[in-house]
């Protein structure tokens, strides 16, 4: 078997709402449960596990590919929400997307500061 990756911990501060926020601005299922987690499960089956923590919590960044329709309506749901969006990962250029490898991709960040991704294009699969 090929190494794949399954699953991933997200902490939160309050895990049902990260995960119906991530949920609903990606066009995603409605959360499951498994365990102690609140899951979201994208199209390849990785599944982002949230769970609560008291600790401070240290952003993490989770980028997602998706096709230029989603990356319409994804953006969409971010501009209707009223949620700040970025061009870069350093949110150096605030307002914009960006066009890298002849795609487009934007940044925001999640309630609990973790970076989020869309982008369109791999990094690295075509014209800069």
């Amino acid at each position: 078997m090929a190494v794949q990756l399954n699953h991933t911990i997200v902490l939160s501060k309050d895990k049902r709402a990260s995960a119906t926020f991530m949920a609903e601005i990606l066009g995603l299922p409605e959360p499951g449960s498994f365990g102690p987690f609140v899951t979201v499960q994208p199209s390849n089956d990785v599944t982002l596990d949230f769970m609560d923590t008291d600790e401070e919590i240290r952003g993490q960044h989770y980028a997602f590919l998706v096709s230029e329709a989603e990356f319409d309506e994804i953006f969409g749901r971010i501009k209707e929400r009223g949620l700040d969006y970025w061009a870069d990962p350093g949110h150096g250029t605030p307002g914009e997307i960006n066009t890298r490898d002849g795609g487009r991709g934007v940044y925001w960040d999640d309630p609990n500061g973790h970076a989020l991704e869309i982008l369109t294009r791999p990094y690295g699969s075509g014209s800069s």
